[in-house]
């Protein structure tokens, strides 16, 4: 099961550096964080997870394999490019692919890095991305509307629910806001991501800071962590220049050159837990001699759906997951241990999967 994260910006925000470094650095760390290069601007790279580690410890694992997340490097978006300017309609079938998108904003100051605005000033740049998007949307439900209009008088119910659906976002997007801030109904949800409007993606705004602000963020940071915490949006200070560095670094070097900077922990770590988290997500996990595995699901799934992450057979036979909370598995030294103290529970078709779980999936062939 993928999941994609789009990195948008302007141009000389930062954005293909810091791709660039979270490649590079997955790259160097492929024994233990895999990184395949899909495209030019697709890296795939391995969600950070100390749980992994230690249950494959636990485990006496041969290998460890986590979960992953893709992030897209996106090409540079221009003001116009709604309406074709720059790479306009390349950024935008883009954006339509990913499940989030994480804007790169400019909030350090550099006279020899012109900036395509000529001014430094992050909310704007966020406003800009944002604009473009919605004027993309307004145009193409504007244009979906009409024949839906014309199937709903006819009497095709779907159409109608279509078209309410539809005028729900249009009423935001002529207001200038979000597609995304749309309140639906349960039932509605399903068709209303079906409709892939652009800005109806979550959305994590990456604040890329100088060198000296890494560790505690500056004023245009700050406003921009102000600006997140209203939409309820996801946030990360990263300094760009840094994680470059940090890249070209030999993997031991690394834990040493983040002390000395007073960095807890490589901003790319950050960023990848933010994108995690953004898209909702869950890891569960499978231990035994061969790999220690962490695997990627929607918060809410189910157990049988879990199973078919794994393998549709799984699902498809499934008749009951032996499950052992993270910590138990750990604390009481493996499956056995945890089976022996009563920490194993045999979960059937309705138990919803907690992150952490370590499963064990049972099924008919």
């Amino acid at each position: 099961m993928g999941f994609k994260c789009g990195i948008v910006g302007l141009p000389n925000v930062g954005k293909s550096t810091l791709f660039n470094a979270l490649t590079q650095t997955a790259a160097a760390e492929a024994a233990n964080y895999p990184f395949c290069t899909i495209e030019p601007n697709v890296g795939e790279v391995g969600v950070p997870d100390p749980r992994l580690d230690s249950l494959a410890e636990t485990g006496k694992s041969a290998q460890k394999l986590p979960t992953r997340l893709t992030f897209v490097d996106i090409a540079g978006l221009v003001r116009g490019a709604s309406a074709g300017e720059g790479l306009g309609n390349q950024f935008l079938a883009h954006i339509r692919e990913v499940d989030a998108v994480a804007y790169v904003l400019r909030c350090f100051e550099d006279a020899d890095v012109t900036h395509v605005e000529g001014r430094i000033d992050p909310l704007a740049d966020a406003e800009v991305v944002e604009t473009e998007l919605m004027l993309a949307d307004l145009d193409s439900l504007e244009r979906r509307r009409l024949p839906l209009e014309k199937k709903a008088r006819s009497g095709d119910k779907e159409a109608r629910i279509q078209v309410s659906i539809i005028d729900k976002a249009l009423v935001l997007l002529r207001e200038g806001r979000p597609a995304r801030l749309a309140r639906l109904a349960p039932e509605e949800e399903p068709l209303y991501r079906q409709l892939q409007f652009l800005t109806a993606k979550p959305v994590l705004y990456v604040c890329n800071v100088d060198e000296a602000s890494a560790a505690t963020g500056n004023a245009y940071s700050r406003s921009v962590e102000e600006r997140a915490r209203a939409e309820g949006a996801g946030c990360v200070v990263i300094s760009a220049k840094i994680e470059a560095e940090l890249a070209a670094l030999p993997p031991a070097e690394r834990a040493a050159y983040l002390e000395e900077l007073g960095l807890p922990e490589p901003g790319l770590d950050k960023l990848i837990g933010e994108g995690y988290q953004l898209l909702r997500l869950i890891t569960f996990f499978t231990v035994g001699p061969k790999e220690a595995r962490a695997w990627t699901v929607p918060a809410g799934t189910r157990a049988p759906k879990a199973a078919g992450v794994i393998h549709t057979d799984f699902e498809r036979g499934f008749i009951r997951a032996e499950t052992i909370a993270w910590e138990d598995y750990i604390g009481f030294g493996g499956e056995a241990g945890a089976r022996e103290a009563g920490r194993m529970r045999l979960e059937g078709k309705e138990y919803v999967v907690k992150d952490g779980d370590v499963l064990h999936f049972r099924f008919a062939t």
